[in-house]
């Protein structure tokens, strides 16, 4: 007995939603598969299957009974990268040998018809019905595997009906166009899968790494934790690490979408695909090639595509009672004048034949899917990552977004706000403070250093180490004397501190600032005031959310008095000193007054994070806050929500256009139809021709971001 096993293969040909829901059907009826997953948009399929019962080979030929490709391997994967970078010529397609063939007995029976006029209609009938062989097989294998109404049985029904009434010449036209729209079609999903495709290529398939003295070209895929690879001016980085060697700037904008190359030295991050710009680095491998960023993006994206939306779901379920709908009405259409109303039968046949074309679903059917792929491929490119349809849609309806503070809206490590001398000059006093806290590991203390750095002060050589006071000072022997730098209490304590210094202590700590104060022996000489300050583009993506008339509220666990600052300097509300489960009651609240969303970048962030209507995490945040968030922002900017949101409506409206589209064109057709002015070459063109249309408009969101568009990146 062979255990069940999951199967995945790659499958070629797949245009719409449609397609995938047929083959879906069809892998569920047969015996021993289970957990069938298709996604039209990476033209993957996969299954759990039980091989005593059903054979790999009985699976491979039924999808090729459908029309379709099966292909080792899911899209998308390593084996798939040799042709990651477009798509094949359309000519060397399944589709573009049924356009060539149609076409070619459709002009032999043209010109048959030309010379033997005798023998016109007998031409006509055999190029329709050569050219409705594959298309009629798929349509008898559709059926008989679950899926009876089926674009190809619509127009295998309105090609024998057109040459049952003489219109053989039509029919044959039809079947021809029908084999054009198909290829079309292709070649639109083709365009919306070059999102992720480019991605793929982000990643160099080699890498140099280092051995000793040697340097060796590997494939990327051969690396492990702890190699280190050697990255020349100019190449891509091959897999996530850290720099151990070297210094120089590396271009970021493939994986997070920032424009302007990151400064790189020894104990930085890169990333797999970004391009060192200038200098060499040795890098020390972190991240294997199959779990490093880019890899990870594509993953998810990947998943992303594979669910569905609300809208497409709904679509989906409507179109499985639209299209017998249609043909009932079709059937209505032939029958019903000429029964009841003595109208003619070859003019009612005719026009509920045309009916029938113009009813195809596809169109309608790909209406959702093929916006929300463009939607989010445009997102990954751009660093925003949405995990799923669902997200992509919420994100457009929300109507609070909630923050936390301590690295989302600030910088998430204090920083030097005010220095302020008291005795002697202000560099002296940060200088001297910076010389005691060089040899400490504490948050104050590291702030100030590379505040003095920053300034680029002489700082004194301090004698042994700082001794350290907890939660008081730190004391250290300076070439001056003894220099402490400790708490306004401390100072206190030690011998008194002058009424309007203390004043001036209590302003700066009533705008959320902790205030260090420096002395020398037993002399105050200076005070330094820091805080974990907002990031810099916090306020813009702040004001951006309010012109997208979104309320913004801050949710910290931070003190009343530092939230109380931030939120002042940033213009939001803010609620403090809230614990996990006092920030899960807090959205709660604002979800029972509609969507709302949850930026955050920390391990206590995770439950908001989930329990909101779209969780978003920031980029440079933990694995965990990552995991749990529906959408992040890997550029770790706060102006990515407004982003986010913008690209979200701007799906939505897409998606509202394409439907529009579908079922106005159709509208319009059909009522020509009815007064019988459409003929059935035209009706076959309102199907495939709406089907291009709601494709192009959807391949628009790729260039979501661009002059003009109200999510435009800065």
């Amino acid at each position: 007995m062979v255990a069940a096993s999951t199967l995945k293969l790659k499958i070629e040909g797949m245009d719409c939603g449609a397609c995938a829901a047929k083959i879906e059907t069809a892998m569920q009826r047969l015996p021993g598969v289970a957990d069938v997953a298709v996604n039209y948009s990476q033209g993957a399929l996969s299954l759990t299957l039980d091989a005593d019962r059903t054979s790999r080979a009985t699976i491979e030929a039924k999808i090729r009974a459908l029309g379709y490709t099966p292909v080792d391997g899911p899209a998308g994967s390593a084996n798939d990268r040799d042709d990651a970078g477009g798509q094949s010529a359309w000519w060397s397609s399944r589709k573009g040998h049924l356009v060539i063939g149609t076409g070619a007995i459709l002009a032999l029976a043209y010109v048959v018809s030309h010379f033997e006029p005798a023998w016109s209609d007998w031409a006509y009938i055999a190029a329709t019905l050569i050219g409705l062989v594959p298309i009629g097989r798929r349509a008898i294998t559709g059926a008989m595997s679950g899926t009876p109404f089926s674009i190809e049985t619509l127009m295998s029904i309105a090609a024998i009906g057109a040459v049952a009434i003489g219109e053989a010449g039509e029919a044959a036209v039809v079947v021809f166009l029908f084999a054009v729209g198909e290829l079309l079609e292709g070649v639109a999903a083709g365009r919306a899968r070059a999102g992720i495709k480019a991605l793929i290529d982000l990643v160099p398939r080699t890498a140099r790494r280092a051995r000793g003295f040697e340097v060796e070209t590997v494939p990327v895929e051969a690396l492990g934790l702890g190699d280190i690879v050697v990255v020349r001016s100019g190449d891509r980085v091959p897999s996530d690490g850290i720099v151990v060697e070297g210094m120089s700037e590396v271009n970021e904008a493939p994986v997070t979408g920032e424009s302007i190359p990151v400064a790189k030295e020894v104990g930085s991050t890169v990333y797999a695909g970004s391009i060192n710009a200038n200098g060499e680095l040795r890098v020390e491998i972190t991240r294997t090639a199959s779990d490093n960023t880019i890899a990870r993006i594509i993953h998810m994206v990947e998943e992303a595509q594979g669910s569905k939306a609300p809208t497409a779901r709904f679509i989906d379920s409507f179109s499985r009672w639209y299209t017998p709908g249609a043909m009932v009405v079709s059937a209505l259409v032939v029958l019903v004048p000429p029964l009841f109303l003595g109208a003619e039968w070859f003019t009612w046949i005719y026009r509920g034949l045309a009916v029938l074309l113009i009813a195809c679903p596809c169109a309608l059917v790909i209406s959702t899917p093929a916006a929300i792929a463009s939607g989010l491929a445009s997102g990954a490119r751009r660093g925003l990552l949405i995990k799923g349809g669902a997200a992509l849609e919420t994100l457009g309806k929300v109507k609070t977004v909630a923050f936390d503070k301590t690295g989302t809206l600030t910088v998430g490590r204090p920083q030097v706000t005010d220095l302020i001398a008291i005795a002697g000059m202000e560099a002296d006093v940060l200088a001297k403070a910076a010389a005691v806290e060089r040899s400490t590991s504490h948050p104050l203390g590291l702030a100030i250093v590379a505040e003095a750095e920053t300034r680029g002060l002489d700082i004194p050589r301090a004698f042994g180490a700082g001794i350290a006071t907890p939660g008081k000072a730190v004391t250290g022997r300076l070439k001056s004397g003894f220099v402490s730098v400790g708490s306004p209490r401390h100072a206190a304590e030690q011998g008194g501190v002058p009424e309007e210094v203390l004043a001036r202590i209590e302003t700066l700590e009533g705008e959320g600032k902790t205030v260090v104060v420096v002395s020398e022996g037993a002399r105050l000489i200076g005070l330094i005031a820091l805080r974990d300050e907002p990031r810099a583009d916090a306020a813009e993506g702040l004001a951006r959310l309010r012109t997208l008339g979104i309320r913004s509220i801050m949710l910290t666990g931070d003190n009343a008095r530092a939230a109380a600052a931030i939120g002042g300097a940033l213009g939001l509300e803010a609620r403090a000193e809230l614990l996990p489960d006092a920030k899960l009651d807090a959205i709660a609240a604002f979800k029972s007054e509609g969507p709302i969303a949850m930026v955050g970048d920390g391990i206590n962030d995770a439950p908001a994070l989930a329990a909101s209507s779209v969780g978003i995490a920031m980029g440079g945040g933990t694995d965990v806050a990552l995991e749990t968030a529906d959408a992040a922002l890997l550029r770790n900017r706060v102006t990515g929500v407004a982003e986010l949101v913008a690209l979200s409506r701007a799906t939505l409206g897409n998606i509202w256009q394409n439907i529009a589209l579908a079922l106005g064109l159709k509208s319009v057709f059909l009522v020509t139809t009815l007064l019988g002015t459409t003929p059935l070459w035209m009706a076959i063109l309102a199907d495939t021709g709406a089907t291009v249309l709601v494709t192009g408009n959807a391949l628009r969101l790729l260039r979501f971001g661009q002059a003009g568009n109200p999510g435009k990146e800065r």
